[in-house]
Formats: C-alpha cells, structure tokens, sequence
C-alpha cells in the first residue's frame, strides 16, 4: 500500500511540475512582450541587412527604444489610478502601431525575403530594403484603414436565427444588439447618437447591450453613454454588465442604464409575449463579477432562471462567450454575447481563441443551444480595427412552424 501511494504521489509531482513552470513563465510575459513587439520590428527593418547610413539607423533604433519605454508609462497612467486620458489615448495608439508593425514584421520579413531571394531580385541589401519598405507601406496602410473602420457607425448585420421551441405567435420577433461600446478616453459622443440613431431604424421589438459599456466610470463617461436613452424597442431595452464595469465601479452602470430607461438583466428575466407565445429574456451578471468584490454582483443562471416556465423558450444576455457551457447545461435556446471584438485587430484573434469558445458569428452548442457571439459595436484601447469590422446585429427570429 506504501508503495501504491509513493507511486501516485511521484506520477502526481511530475504532472505538477510542468505546470508550475508554465505559470512561472507566464509571469513574466507582461515584461517579455513589449519588447518583443517592439524589438522584432526595429531588427527587421533597420538591422538585417539594409546597411542604412548611420544617423538613419541611430535615430530608428532610438525611436523603437522610445516607444518601449514609452508605451507601458502610458498605458499604466492612462488606464491606472490615475485615469488621464490624454495619456490612455498615447499608449493605446502605439500599441495598436506596434502590433500592425510587429505582425507585418515577421510576415513580410519571412514571406517577402524568401520570395525576392527565390526570385532573384537584387542583392541582400536591396531585398532587405524592400522589405523595410513595404512593411512601413503596408503598416501605414492598415493603420489609417483601422482608423476609419473604428470610427465610423458599424454596418448593420442581419441574420434569422430559427428556434425550434419559439411558438408561432413569436415569429419574426427583431432583437437589435448592440455591445462592448466602451465609451472612454476618445470622446465618441457624437458618434454614440448616430448608433441609437442607426438602431431605431430597425423598428426592434427588443435591444440588448451585453456589457462593456464603457471604461471608466458613469459619472465621467454620462455624456457618451447618454444617447443611449434615446434608443426605442415596441417591447423592452434590456442590458447586462461586462467586465469592464467591474473595473469601473459597476453599480454606477447600473444605475444609470435604468436611469436612462434600460433594464439591468441582472441574475433576472422578463417575459416577452406575442400572439399567444412567450419567450423567456435572461440576463446574468459578467463572469468577472464575484471577484470583483461587489456585494451582490455574480453570474447565477439558475437565480436568473427562476420562477420561469421550463417549457418555454429562453433567450439569454451574457456578456462572455464562455458562458455558454453553463447555459448550454441548462438547455438555454440563443445566448448572445460580446467581449471579443472579433479579435479587433488581426490576427489577435487567435489569442482570444485561448480563453473563448468563439470569436464571432453564429454557433451551436450541444442539442439544443445557439450562440451568437458579435464583434462589437466599439473598439477598446487601440482606435483601430484590421480585418475585424464592427457591427450592429439584427437578429430575427424565427419559429419551427411559422405563422401565416
């Protein structure tokens, strides 16, 4: 028996040990990736090969070693204690910069070297300024496209979503979606009253914001999120937290978006009914909720759940695609969530792909549950978005057996 135990205990150790080197290692990655973003592109493009004259290649390198130093100051004075915007608004564009650079970097710097050798062109320090050339070109390009896409009032997207449970009566039913506005350091006020303006031409029966409101908090954000008063639904605006209200102080959130005429989904539902049918509309708190020590704040499906009809439909708000699990456990028909971005600037999408089930669109999720997972209505820190447009969703229900 004393040996059956050594033996466990042994096996159990050298499982263990892996781990905790992995969680060793992934402590330092907010030291180690900064500078490989910022390093990677100035050895590509100033050091492989171009023999630039020397002040070109003194002044890049310092320029590079500038923004290392330089982006984490800002970040942290903009997006810490202090909350000075001006300074938010400095770190979060070099990072969006450098993260366009850095991946056009690598790219161009092995796709573009290889074929120009492959081919022939030049000499090595023709191809490598080739390749410093259109790194800046294609960087510069995307950049000012991302802008654009950022700033404007997202392109509606439409789709019916059939629900085999949805009585006849509910046919049709238009649930408009708006989410992660994040109202913050960039003053958006204007463009927040062309979005309510874009969703009341929806004619929506129900409009929903999964959260992400804003960063920081009502009080100081109160004339961006305003407008969001002026949205109309025939039968209910209702809203659920994000995770960054719980950076923000929360209930300031709450209490405005009732204050503006929206209903805070939380841990709660309300019943929508037409033609004879009901669906069930549930909201839960954020995921990052209990933690963040607010009394009262979690997610708790069953609480939000409570006293509805089993039978019936339910349409569930939860701000994180990873929800899903849970609510496909509790045999939930549609989940609509945010939190993405659709990764925002490309391809950080495969980073979100670690810690969500899904990055945009549509998707099926054990027998019965559907999720539809948007990209978001804003943008969060960097003022671009590359190959991850924005969107206001329009979703359509519609029933097994349709009326006529």
């Amino acid at each position: 028996m004393t040996e059956t135990n050594d033996t466990r205990s042994a096996a159990g150790e050298a499982q263990e040990a892996p781990r905790s080197r992995l969680q060793r290692l992934m402590r330092y990655v907010p030291l180690i990736a900064p500078v490989l973003l910022w390093a990677v592109p100035c050895w590509v493009l100033l050091h492989t090969g171009q023999r630039w004259p020397l002040p070109v290649t003194l002044t890049g390198t310092a320029l590079f070693v500038l923004g290392l130093a330089g982006m984490p100051l800002a970040m942290v004075r903009g997006h810490g204690r202090r909350q000075q915007d001006r300074a938010a608004i400095v770190g979060d564009t070099l990072l969006g910069g450098i993260w366009v650079l850095f991946t056009w970097s690598v790219l161009l710097g092995v796709l573009l070297r290889t074929a120009l050798t492959a081919a022939g062109v030049g000499d090595g320090q023709d191809r490598a300024r080739i390749v410093t050339w259109s790194v800046l070109g294609v960087a510069a390009v995307l950049l000012a496209w991302g802008y654009a896409e950022a700033r404007r009032v997202p392109r509606v997207r439409r789709l019916d979503v059939r629900l085999p449970r949805l009585g006849a009566g509910l046919d049709g039913t238009r649930v408009a979606l708006i989410t992660d506005t994040h109202y913050g350091p960039l003053d958006r006020a204007r463009w927040s009253a062309r979005v309510c303006e874009t969703v009341n031409t929806l004619e929506a029966d129900l409009v929903c914001h999964t959260g992400d409101i804003a960063d920081g908090t009502a009080e100081r954000r109160r004339a961006q999120a305003a407008p969001l008063g002026t949205v109309r639904a025939t039968r209910a605006r209702v809203y659920v937290t994000g995770n960054h209200e719980y950076y923000s102080e929360a209930q300031g959130w709450v209490d405005l978006m009732g204050e503006l005429g929206w209903e805070p989904l939380r841990n709660r539902h309300l019943l929508l009914e037409r033609g004879g049918d009901t669906l069930v509309v549930a909201g839960v708190d954020d995921v990052t909720a209990e933690s963040s020590g607010l009394a009262g704040h979690r997610a708790h499906l069953a609480g939000a759940l409570h006293g509805a009809d089993p039978d019936l439909p339910v349409l569930l708000l939860a701000h994180q695609p990873k929800f899903i699990g849970r609510a496909a456990a509790h045999g939930i028909d549609l989940q609509l969530s945010g939190h993405t971005h659709g990764g925002q600037i490309w391809p950080f999408h495969h980073l979100v792909r670690l810690d969500q089930p899904t990055v945009a669109g549509l998707s099926r999720h054990g027998a019965r549950t559907l999720l539809y997972t948007s990209r978001g209505t804003g943008f969060w820190g960097p003022p671009f978005r590359v190959f991850a447009p924005s969107e206001i969703t329009l979703l359509v229900l519609r029933s097994a057996q349709p009326s006529g």
